[in-house]
């Protein structure tokens, strides 16, 4: 395992480069989270070991086990899973940026929790494009009112805009997606000031970052790529 994620990382990080190129843009651009979710805490090391700084799971209690053990300076955790409103003050406990936030009653909540811990969170707003039964994300016709509770947060820092998409094995269908999101946000940004403009767009996995980046993404979550074939919970 350590031998492919030594390999693993460095070609991921070559396609992330060479999609920001052809999308006239540079690598530094694009910030790749490797997505640790299901590995253990030894395997994520092997993963921070081989230079991976920014790492994406979907649970608070599995990552909360992991942050105390893997070791490295400028680790950064990312929720990319929907967080439920009991998990809220481990979540704030435990990562430094929440990708996942679908409501103006989650953002006060972690508001509210931010602030009793004494911590200042980045967040991302989390749209539902793709209408699945099974992912959650905010309507874009909710996400407006979502903003401006970030807007008005104490403790909050609204970072931009995160989706999920239908799984699709045409990359191209997924395309239309990512495009949709980004529009999203240059709607936004025309009413904000330049100093609170949404910069960050997060999207696309292990088969379709190429198309993502293409399409504006700053952040893409890459687990299979990186890690291997993962452990269903």
């Amino acid at each position: 395992m350590a031998e492919g994620i030594k390999d693993n990382l460095p070609r991921v990080e070559a396609a992330v480069a060479q999609a920001a190129a052809r999308a006239g843009r540079r690598p530094g651009e694009v910030r790749l989270i490797a997505v640790s979710k299901t590995f253990d805490a030894a395997t994520v090391q092997q993963a921070v070991d081989a230079g991976a700084r920014d790492l994406g799971e979907n649970r608070v209690q599995e990552a909360a086990s992991k942050v105390g053990t893997v070791k490295a300076d400028g680790l950064r955790w990312h929720l990319i899973g929907h967080l439920q409103a009991n998990k809220a003050r481990l979540a704030v406990r435990t990562f430094d940026v929440i990708h996942t936030l679908d409501s103006v009653e989650l953002a006060r909540r972690l508001d509210r929790i931010s602030g009793e811990e004494r911590r200042r969170l980045d967040v991302l707003v989390q749209v539902d494009l793709g209408h699945e039964a099974s992912k959650t994300g905010a309507d874009e016709s909710e996400v407006p009112a979502i903003v401006e509770a970030l807007d008005a947060a104490e403790h909050l820092s609204l970072k931009g805009l995160m989706t999920l998409p239908p799984l699709l094995e045409d990359v191209e269908q997924v395309r239309p997606f990512f495009r949709r999101l980004r529009e999203i946000c240059d709607r936004l940004n025309q009413h904000r000031r330049p100093e609170r403009r949404l910069l960050e767009l997060s999207m696309g996995m292990s088969h379709d970052f190429q198309a993502a980046i293409e399409e504006g993404a700053t952040m893409v979550r890459v687990g299979t790529a990186i890690f291997g074939a993962r452990t269903k919970l």
